[in-house]
């Protein structure tokens, strides 16, 4: 059963780990804030992550029963997570700009970042840069109201 703990300890801090590099992409500090969209992808990582890794050490692992068990629940993790990702079911207004802001921090990352030569492009991004950081400025005001409320 040794094997299984640290099997399982490796699945939880490696999926803990891919939710904190998530927010590598950020532009600004500032910008990272709890996403479920996030968490629900790290879920879907781990889960993917287990049963391929369970999988390639399957006689490592001796007990089939359990095996079994592993990769049905890595599975259901999977699907629901999927499910929650895709559907948004469980975010709301604070949740969706805790969301976003993340989001549209990348965007100012990449337009600023990118090694653009077009004008064209290079406008479109200033444009793109200058929109995202006052959407921003936007959901942080929003969200300071729905706290307040």
């Amino acid at each position: 059963m040794k094997q299984y703990t640290k099997f399982l300890l490796m699945i939880l801090v490696s999926t803990v780990i891919m939710y904190g590099l998530m927010y590598l992409n950020v532009f600004q500090l500032d910008h990272i804030f709890l996403s479920q969209t996030r968490l629900y992808m790290a879920l879907i990582m781990g889960a993917t992550m287990a049963i391929v890794m369970l999988l390639f050490m399957w006689s490592m692992y001796q007990n089939k029963r359990l095996n079994r068990l592993i990769l049905l629940g890595s599975a259901v993790i999977f699907a629901g997570s999927l499910y929650l990702v895709r559907s948004q079911a469980t975010v709301h207004d604070a949740a969706w700009m805790q969301e976003m802001i993340p989001h549209h921090s990348t965007a100012i990352l990449t337009s600023e970042r990118a090694q653009l030569s077009d004008p064209e492009v290079k406008a479109l991004a200033q444009k793109i840069a200058k929109t995202q950081r006052e959407e921003i400025t936007e959901m942080k005001r929003l969200l300071k109201k729905v706290a307040d409320q």
